[in-house]
């Protein structure tokens, strides 16, 4: 098996040492913890989530990447079918986009309709704060990159056929609407960054230090009893790491 550069690091090791220990303490106590993996296409949501669960035991948690709705799922109340993905006692979901899409991605694609967007942003704030008062921990990270670093990328898919799968339809409309999406997330953070439940934007630009950087707000974000003992900087880099709240 071979090793990214990233993996081989004693930076990244440790880190993923720490996440070993906050998961252990975290499946001990029964606590619950979903982070959303939210960003433009091709931000490196993906990769960022193959690296956090890279060594932490697979029985405590999941990644949840929902497909497009079916014919029933879109007659249901629109979280519905997010809802019953949320963690069990002692567990952590990763959402590879969660229901952050009718914020952002529904609108610029026309997948929605004004008023079921409106509807949208009305209900989150108030889901979110209920999920938080039943003792769910929400972590929600936006993986930020320029239009040309955007269009890199999306070549790169386009040539290199390990990477072929990841693009889609959407993502070839990506930077024709980029205007659009950079109105829609604006709104987005103004009306559902709280500071009992931020948005925390992630320069994504290089992969690699972006990926520490959300492993060590994560990490930092949790309060487990081995916490910092590997010696690593578990403190996010303000460089990298912005928590927006209104």
């Amino acid at each position: 098996m071979s090793f990214s550069p990233l993996e081989t690091n004693p930076e990244y090791i440790n880190l993923q040492t720490e996440m070993v220990q906050m998961q252990r303490w975290h499946m001990d106590t029964q606590q619950r913890l979903v982070i959303l993996f939210e960003g433009r296409d091709t931000a490196g949501k993906g990769g960022a989530i193959m690296r956090f669960v890279r060594f932490i035991n697979p029985r405590g948690y999941r990644i949840v990447a929902l497909p497009k709705p079916n014919e029933a799922e879109k007659g249901q109340w629109y979280f519905q079918r997010y809802i019953k993905a949320l963690p069990d006692p002692g567990e952590i979901v990763f959402f590879d986009r969660s229901w952050y899409n009718r914020a952002v991605v529904e609108p610029v694609m026309g997948f929605c309709t004004h008023d079921q967007y409106e509807l949208f942003m009305k209900q989150v704030v108030s889901l979110e704060k209920m999920l938080i008062e039943d003792g769910i921990k929400i972590i929600k990270l936006w993986f930020s990159i320029d239009n040309e670093e955007q269009k890199n990328r999306l070549e790169e898919r386009k040539s290199d056929p390990l990477k072929k799968w990841k693009l889609s339809t959407i993502d070839l409309q990506a930077q024709l609407k980029w205007d659009d999406y950079t109105f829609y997330k604006d709104s987005m953070f103004k009306t559902t960054a709280k500071e009992y439940c931020p948005w925390v934007v992630i320069k994504g630009k290089d992969k690699n230090k972006a990926r520490l950087e959300a492993m060590r707000y994560v990490l930092n974000s949790m309060d487990y009893p081995e916490k910092g003992l590997t010696g690593e900087r578990i403190t996010p880099d303000n460089e990298i790491v912005d928590i927006r709240y209104f």
